[in-house]
């Protein structure tokens, strides 16, 4: 008999907790949620006050079959899942499908899994809160109907299989709308002043406090003070203090793993839900800056015993977030006296990055003594000013520095300015009046979409990763880097008494990991704009939100809240799908010059393409596919028409045919049987001749690839270079180059040596094996069966060391189909694509 049955959500977690609680307690795994929403329209029924129909999970049922099993044998039950509107829902569902006695069962939360937070929620056990499992259902119940009821009227009215959600939609129209405002942005240019002046052989870098728009006014200007005596006119000397940041949420956490270590949303949620589940931080689904005192005082004694008392300055933040509900603190180390923590180096980098900020938001402020020099010139109006600070106290800064969203670093950090007393007289030996343009509002990435969405009340900590990851699955937008264009920028210098005009090449426009909106993407969002206003509107959407709240509070009730939304948004459903005009987003560009023929651009079936012809006019019709980094809003007629040139056909290199293609992985040279990939970002219309066989020449007296470089074992060793990178060929294994090694420095001693090595860890991840070719495998995931090429799942808690070949058999006789692994991918369907050029005739009727 099991004395007490404690039910967590991951595996991770039960193995650490279990530690914590003795041998008296069993902690075992639900693996998330157990059941959700049926699938198709019994989900919902709407007419009996949408009362949700719920089911297990295909993948859970010998999970409940078990988690049954075990508390038939429990004299005592605990749900001890997540301490929010998620956790509470799931321990909720656990209790309906498992039948458990509401008033015995014993429901514990905890924000941290360490000994004593998992001890203090043994002895302060309450039971589920209808009121959040109520919040956490009128968001499910509310999205699915939205989903289930917009997304047919986009398959009527837009183009099949898409999708629309509350507030992934959202999320998705304010990356449109950046992209409309920035390709709307018209740039402008003015001249900056700055010259570097001298006191006693020491440099003082000035800003003029006059900009000019123009090159004339800025010439004039520097000819005017030519010859000038600057000197000092006023010193301005004050103490300044810069405070520590707050503890971080989980969208500050997002934000600054971003900037400073490129991770993106969901990397950073994965990663924290590591250290969470490992004990070495608190709850990383929280939208609150509170610290309990117990954290405060342990920030305090490590912060003294680190870095002396003088640094300590306790604090509490409140929190800025008027709608927050989660009842957590923020994302703190769990002991601060550990400064490094993490099973893998991102996991490092991460608990690092919390731990400097939590401590620093426990120090004391930063003293500056910040200097501002006025400089005159006896022949101008104008002044110049320069500014330097000195660090009295470092206080927090020095562990942590927090970084910003600001891609601008043309401007420079002040520092320290030199000795000078007012009336100085100073030299100049450079002035520049240097051309700079305006820049438009910068585009999202996926951290600053989070910081917008939370500025606006959209969604919840809980709510942010997915979302982000949603629509870029769907393919409304793509995250990626885009190289930027060139021009001519002037700067003219003032030395002595000439002006001299310098002009240089300046790259701008390039982008790095931002977010762009696919075609398809603005076109749903325009039609969803067009025909469902109310749902696409930011303030609707955050009212929503503050529903929920409500609702979590006991304050409103989930079918009325639904009801009131329903049968509006039904109607409007309704009406759209019977009166609205079906959106293509065609775009006439003008006439083809060889045909007369209308060009235009629109989204066919397989995605944007370009057209010449007219099928009401009977016109035979040409079609091809738009580049990746074109777009229906902005493409123009002459790179349209560029687009049937492709494949171009260059001349003839060394007796073979040479052509210029883009396929599915980008830009490509085809050479007799040969294709070469061309550099990413190589624009496959404008790339010269000269440059592809440039090209070309150099990559055919590089090494051919495959490359044989020896033998092992009697079988061929080659080298190659696949998608995704460098390899090795070995019988009929591929095995990957380590990273950091060029494919050129592999030998056939290396080759042998990585083989080895990943053999040895190939053989460590067996477990067990079986006759019959089967295996137990320790994967990524945990351990699996593999018989043959299949893969087939273990019951959770199952032990390994017990188990024999007839349960191994039964347990995949019970499973109908095998699970991908890396050593067994799933197969997928091969998505369609629409050929780069092809011929419709229509006859005329």
């Amino acid at each position: 008999m099991i004395k007490n049955l404690v039910i967590v959500e991951s595996p991770a977690k039960a193995k650490t907790i279990e530690k914590y609680l003795g041998k008296d307690y069993k902690v075992t795994s639900s693996m998330g949620h157990v059941r959700d929403l049926a699938k198709g329209d019994e989900a919902i029924d709407i007419k009996n006050n949408f009362e949700p129909h719920y089911e297990i999970s295909t993948d859970k049922k010998d999970l409940v079959k078990n988690l049954k099993k075990l508390v038939s044998e429990s004299e005592t039950v605990w749900l001890a899942t997540d301490d929010d509107r998620e956790g509470e829902a799931i321990s909720w569902h656990l209790a309906e499908v498992l039948k458990l006695d509401v008033k015995s069962t014993k429901r514990i939360v905890f924000n941290e899994i360490t000994e004593p937070a998992i001890k203090r929620a043994i002895l302060n056990p309450r039971t589920i809160d209808n009121y959040l499992v109520d919040a956490q259902q009128a968001r499910r119940v509310l999205d699915r109907i939205v989903g289930y009821e917009l997304s047919p009227v986009l398959w009527k009215k837009v183009k099949s299989n898409l999708s629309a959600g509350r507030v992934q939609s959202v999320a998705v129209r304010l990356v449109v709308e950046r992209e409309k405002e920035i390709n709307a942005f018209n740039s402008s240019s003015e001249y900056k002043v700055k010259g570097t002046f001298l006191s006693n052989g020491k440099k003082i870098e000035a800003h003029c406090s006059q900009n000019f728009t123009n090159k004339e006014d800025a010439n004039a200007f520097l000819q005017s003070i030519a010859g000038s005596i600057f000197t000092i006119k006023d010193i301005e000397v004050k103490p300044a203090f810069r405070s520590p940041s707050a503890p971080f949420t989980t969208s500050t956490l997002q934000q600054e793993a971003s900037r400073k270590l490129g991770f993106s949303v969901s990397r950073t949620m994965t990663l924290a839900q590591r250290l969470y589940e490992n004990g070495h931080i608190s709850y990383m689904r929280t939208d609150s800056t509170n610290l309990s005192q117990t954290a405060i005082d342990s920030a305090k004694n490590a912060i003294e015993t680190n870095y002396g008392a003088k640094y300590s300055s306790p604090k509490n933040f409140s929190t800025k977030n008027s709608s927050a509900q989660e009842a957590h603190e923020a994302i703190r180390p769990t002991n601060f006296l550990l400064t490094h923590a993490g099973d893998d180096a991102s996991q490092q980098r991460l608990y690092d990055l919390i731990w400097k900020r939590s401590i620093a938001s426990q120090m004391a402020k930063a003293e500056l003594e910040r200097t501002i020099l006025t400089i005159e010139s006896n022949k101008t109006k104008y002044f110049f000013k320069a500014e330097g600070e000195v660090i009295k106290f470092d206080g927090f800064l020095k562990v942590y520095m927090e970084s910003s969203d600001d891609d601008d670093t043309s401007g420079e950090q002040a520092g320290l300015l030199p000795a000078v007393n007012v009336n100085d007289i100073l030299t100049y030996s450079e002035i520049w009046a240097h051309q700079r343009y305006s820049k438009p509002a910068a585009r999202y990435t996926e951290a600053s979409l989070v910081k917008k969405l939370e500025e606006l009340g959209i969604g919840r900590p809980s709510t942010y990763a997915p979302t982000i990851s949603t629509i870029q699955k769907r393919n409304y937008v793509v995250n990626e880097s885009r190289d930027g264009k060139k021009r001519t920028v002037e700067h003219l210098q003032l030395i002595g008494n000439t002006v001299n005009l310098h002009e240089e090449i300046e790259n701008y426009g390039a982008e790095k990991q931002k977010l762009f909106p696919t075609d398809i993407g603005t076109l749903v969002t325009q039609f969803l704009l067009d025909n469902f206003g109310t749902i696409m509107d930011y303030g609707f959407t955050a009212s929503v939100e503050k529903e929920f709240d409500e609702i979590a509070e006991g304050l409103k009730s989930w079918q009325k809240m639904l009801e009131n939304f329903y049968k509006p948004f039904h109607n409007l459903v309704e009406t759209t799908t019977e009166n609205a005009e079906r959106v293509t987003g065609e775009r006439l560009l003008g006439k083809d010059p060889k045909t007369n023929k209308d060009v235009s651009v629109r989204i066919g079936r397989y995605g944007p393409l370009a057209q010449i012809g007219n099928k009401e006019a009977g016109d035979e019709i040409v079609f091809a596919s738009l580049l990746p980094t074109q777009s229906i809003d902005n493409i123009t007629l002459e790179d349209a028409l560029k687009l049937f040139s492709l494949p171009r056909v260059l001349s003839k290199f060394n007796d073979q045919e040479v052509l210029i293609n883009v396929g599915r992985y980008g830009p490509y040279i085809k050479y007799g049987e040969k294709f070469i990939s061309l550099p990413k970002g190589t624009d496959a219309l404008a790339l010269s001749e000269e440059d592809a066989f440039d090209f070309l020449k150099t990559s055919l007296e590089s090494p051919q690839y495959p490359l044989e470089i020896g033998e092992y074992n009697g079988h061929t060793l080659s080298v190659n270079k696949g998608r995704f990178g460098p390899y090795i060929k070995y019988d009929k294994a591929f095995v990957s180059i380590p990273r950091g090694e060029s494919i050129e420095s592999i030998d056939q001693a290396r080759a042998i040596e990585i083989i080895i090595a990943k053999e040895v860890a190939d053989k460590a991840k067996i477990l067990k094996t079986f006759e019959g070719d089967i295996q137990i495998v320790n994967g990524r995931w945990g351990p699996y069966i593999a018989k043959g090429k299949d893969n087939y799942k273990l019951p959770k808690d199952t032990d390994i060391d017990k188990l024999q070949l007839p349960e191994v058999e039964a347990i995949i006789k019970g499973q109908e189909k095998s699970i991908p692994t890396k050593s067994a991918p799933a197969k997928k369907t091969a998505a369609k694509k629409a050929p780069a050029k092809k011929k419709v005739t229509t006859k005329k009727k």
